[in-house]
């Protein structure tokens, strides 16, 4: 589910390996129109569930977006 933060929409992404573990990656969004940017960033660890894979990706994102912004 995507989660709003400020001028940024995270979402989430989780996809089922054909060895039962999960792989996660998260969009992280800014913009509109034609001024719209897609950060979608893939990441190495794997995972037992979907919710731990959605939860890595999510913390990665609003830590990118900490360092960018610093005290949000």
């Amino acid at each position: 589910m995507p989660l709003r933060i400020g001028k940024y929409l995270v979402s989430p992404l989780v996809r089922r390996l054909d060895n039962g573990r999960h792989a996660a990656a998260v969009s992280i969004r800014s913009g509109s129109g034609r001024m719209t940017h897609d950060r979608v960033m893939r990441f190495v660890p794997l995972f037992d569930t979907p919710l731990r894979a959605a939860a890595f990706a999510t913390e990665q994102a609003l830590a990118w977006i900490g360092e960018r912004h610093p005290g949000r």
